[in-house]
């Protein structure tokens, strides 16, 4: 049937490279300008790539990753969110559909999915690389999940699968302290299968580099750069023992080795979907989104502030209960002293 016919060269996707050669294909987030965080466009190329991964009888194994040094993937793009989802949203809800998709396109490819975890991988971009079957990681890069420092819950994946892979104690430490994991930590958690050298000084790779080393390869200062060859040569070894591999037991075991994780997913998600569409209306992630957009720090103390106070939090300038009495607009904020249909004085709260 021609709806099962892959996809050529001429593909058409704008955000997403997609890349087929020797029974492995390549899907890359590229875009790099935002650190790899996928747009909403992006999301329906990479479920569309995965899909069409799946389906191709020629290709044996998937490589997902992204373009650059820096970064894996980190997440959704918050100035989208702050630009398109502040002002509506139910479109969220729509968003999460895509997303759901898109997570769930990693999960039932019925082919083995490679992270290739190129530098950090931080909310959702955690998340993706826990939906694929196994990770490498260049020493340089980090896991992380920030959802509670950005006013969100990691419920796109983490919340359900982070539990099962590292613990419980050490899942709840990083859902909810949000620290950086480093390569060495998350091979010793079992957040990835192995750790690939990438950081070399005058040509030569540092074993064990340390933050300040990384940071300066980062930035190719001081003889120190990033170099992926080590991670490729893994990532290589890994597919071609999978290309050595009869393809329908692999799908078989997939299915079955994904019962857990579709457990957890399942049972979750769809309630997740509901909550942060919800919550995306609320002044936690608006506060976070603004902080990110003005390169900021967050306003903790003010935002719990608030808790204490009769100065609603689940709104900016009160809840919407004022009317005016000279032209009986409705539904004003609280906190409001003049009606903005109007410009009569109001009495706060009334």
């Amino acid at each position: 049937m021609n709806v099962f016919k892959p996809l050529g060269p001429d593909h058409g996707f704008g955000e997403v490279l997609y890349d087929k050669k020797d029974g492995v294909a390549t899907i890359t987030i590229n875009r790099p300008h935002n650190f790899n965080a996928y747009s909403t466009p992006a999301l329906r190329e990479l479920a569309r790539a995965f899909e069409d991964a799946s389906w191709d009888d020629s290709i044996a194994v998937i490589v997902y990753t992204g373009s650059g040094d820096r970064a894996f993937c980190t997440g959704g793009d918050v100035k989208e969110y702050a630009a398109e989802y502040v002002k509506k949203p139910r479109n969220y809800w729509k968003y999460m559909g895509l997303f759901r998709a898109y997570i769930e396109s990693i999960m039932h490819t019925g082919k083995p999915v490679i992270a290739r975890i190129n530098g950090m991988a931080a909310g959702g971009g955690n998340e993706s690389q826990l939906a694929c079957d196994l990770a490498v990681m260049a020493e340089h890069a980090w896991l992380g999940q920030v959802g509670t420092s950005v006013g969100s819950v990691a419920c796109g994946g983490a919340t359900q699968w982070l539990p099962i892979v590292v613990g419980d104690r050490r899942a709840r430490e990083m859902l909810m302290m949000n620290p950086k994991i480093s390569a060495k930590k998350a091979l010793e958690w079992g957040l990835v299968n192995a750790v690939a050298p990438s950081v070399k000084k005058d040509g030569k790779w540092v074993e064990g580099p340390t933050d300040a080393q990384i940071k300066a390869a980062g930035e190719k200062k001081d003889g120190y750069s990033i170099d992926l060859s080590a991670l490729d040569a893994k990532i290589e070894e890994y597919a071609k023992n999978l290309k050595d591999k009869f393809p329908e037991c692999l799908r078989y075991t997939k299915a079955q080795t994904n019962q857990l994780k579709e457990a957890m997913w399942q049972q979750t998600v769809e309630h997740a979907q509901d909550w942060l569409t919800l919550h995306f209306a609320c002044t936690e992630p608006q506060e976070g989104m603004n902080a990110f957009a003005q390169k900021r720090k967050t306003d903790w103390a003010g935002t719990r502030a608030k808790w204490t106070t009769d100065a609603s939090p689940e709104y900016w300038h009160g809840a919407p209960v004022t009317a005016c009495p000279k032209c009986n607009a409705q539904n004003l904020p609280s906190n409001f002293r003049f009606c903005g249909a109007c410009g009569h004085a109001l009495q706060p709260g009334k």
